[in-house]
C-alpha cells in the first residue's frame, strides 16, 4: 500500500500524530492515547504502518509469553514530497481533507472527554482568517509558519509541556478580482519556459 493510501485513514493518521513526537511506544501505550479505538483496530492499523515502514520496531521485549514491540515513527516516510502531492487527483484531495477533518473531530472529542479539559485555560483555538495574498505572499507566509513550527517540532516532553495538535489548513476560497490570475494560473505562467 502506498504512503498516500496509508495516510488517508483516520485511525492511521491518528497513530502517526501520536507517534510524531519521536518517542517509542507500544501498542498498549498507543491504546491509552486513543482509547476510543478498539484494540483489534489499533493492532491492525499499527501493523499496516509497520509493514509499510512508516513505523519501525525500535525494540522488542518478551512479555508473558509473547513479544512486545516498541515502535518509532519514521518521520521521513510520512511526508509527501512535491511530486507525490502533484500526482494526487481532486478526489484524492477531497478524501484527504475528509480524513483530516474526521481526525480533528476525533482528537477534539477525545480532548473534551478528558476530565481536565479547560478550553479557555488551554488556549484552544480554531479561528479562520480571510487573507488576500499573491502567490509569492502565500509562499512567504507558509515558509514563515513552517519555520515557527519546525523550530518547536523537536521539543522533548517535559513535566511543563503538553502535547498539542496544530493543523494549519490553507486553500483559496475566492479567485482574484476580474483581470487577475488565479494562483494556479500564476504558477503555470511562472514555470512556463520563455518563448
Amino acid at each position: 500500500m502506498e504512503t498516500v493510501e496509508l495516510l488517508l485513514h483516520p485511525v492511521r493518521i491518528r497513530i502517526v500524530h501520536a507517534m510524531y513526537d519521536g518517542r517509542t511506544r507500544t501498542t498498549t501505550e498507543l491504546r491509552s492515547l486513543l482509547p476510543d479505538v478498539s484494540k483489534a483496530t489499533l493492532y491492525r492499523h499499527t501493523s499496516l504502518l509497520a509493514e509499510a515502514g512508516l513505523l519501525v520496531v525500535a525494540d522488542e521485549q518478551p512479555v508473558r509469553g509473547s513479544v512486545e514491540r516498541h515502535y518509532r515513527l519514521h518521520r521521513g516516510r510520512v511526508v509527501l514530497d512535491p511530486e507525490a502531492a502533484a500526482s494526487l487527483s481532486l478526489d484524492d484531495f477531497r478524501r484527504a481533507f475528509a480524513v483530516a477533518t474526521a481526525t480533528l473531530m476525533a482528537e477534539f472529542n477525545m480532548y473534551l472527554e478528558r476530565g481536565d479539559a479547560a478550553p479557555v485555560a488551554d488556549l484552544v483555538g480554531f479561528r479562520q482568517y480571510s487573507l488576500w495574498l499573491s502567490p509569492d505572499e502565500l509562499a512567504e507566509m507558509i515558509a514563515e509558519l513552517r519555520e515557527v513550527i519546525v523550530a518547536r517540532a523537536t521539543n522533548e516532553p517535559t513535566p511543563h509541556r503538553t502535547r498539542h495538535l496544530l493543523s494549519p489548513i490553507v486553500f483559496p476560497v475566492e479567485g482574484p478580482p476580474s483581470g487577475g490570475d488565479t494562483p494556479s494560473q500564476a504558477r503555470n505562467r511562472a514555470h512556463r519556459p520563455p518563448a
